[in-house]
């Protein structure tokens, strides 16, 4: 009997505006997979709570939100209720409403196997905080994807200031520290390099430079299985 080796997931980890977005979806591209943005699943859960007039702070009922979330990603949009939410969901405050809602363990386990659905063939790029050390701990490649905090924070900075929105260095560089400090001592699923991780630091890279580096390790990991 031959052994039917497991739909593939590369697991790409790091902290807020580490790049690792941006990076997974090129990967996921590049090798046809599908990909997975496990953040905006808690900002959608945060979007929606804030629209249903939810307490953040109600675990249970944040969590009973989540298990009849209806989610879809298509084309590159994300979609709830049937209507597109990517806009509403990506500004900073939506990002501080998911960091704080993703601390609490019953939302965590409400939205893992929803999370786990998105493992089809020929294969997946999941990028998160807990990619690699919870939801897929048999990923084939584990990436630690990070940046300094100042890189990370200029990053943001450009992007905003990109889409035409107020920005100011020093209160984004601020978040950025607090958003680190709460993933890291968070008792659910906190952010880590898991032993089996690679470390990528991106702060002197480029995302090609960093694309490149993923693509060369899932290739070498490709061939040991």
């Amino acid at each position: 009997m031959t052994d039917v080796l497991p739909i593939p997931v590369i697991a790409i980890d790091g902290p807020s505006a580490s790049g690792k977005g941006t990076v997974a979806a090129l990967v996921a591209q590049a090798l046809g997979f599908h990909y997975l943005d496990s953040g905006a699943i808690y900002r959608v859960a945060a979007y929606a709570a804030q629209r249903g007039e939810v307490s953040l702070e109600d675990e249970a009922a944040l969590a009973e939100l989540a298990l009849h979330l209806q989610l879809r990603f298509t084309g590159g949009e994300v979609i709830l209720d049937g209507e597109p939410v990517g806009d509403a969901i990506r500004s900073e405050a939506a990002g501080r409403a998911a960091s704080r809602i993703a601390a609490l363990p019953a939302l965590r386990l409400a939205l893992l196997e929803r999370q786990r659905a998105f493992r089809l063939a020929p294969g997946l790029v999941a990028d998160g905080r807990d990619m690699g050390s919870v939801v897929f701990p048999d990923a084939r490649l584990k990436v630690f994807l990070t940046a300094s905090a100042e890189e990370r924070a200029q990053r943001r900075y450009k992007q905003l200031i990109e889409k035409g929105l107020d920005a100011n260095l020093a209160p984004l560089l601020q978040d950025l520290r607090e958003r680190d400090a709460r993933d890291v001592a968070r008792s659910a699923a906190p952010l880590q390099q898991t032993a089996d991780a690679v470390l990528l630091d991106t702060t002197g890279l480029n995302i090609q430079q960093a694309v490149q580096q993923v693509l060369v390790w899932y290739s070498q990991a490709s061939k040991t299985v």
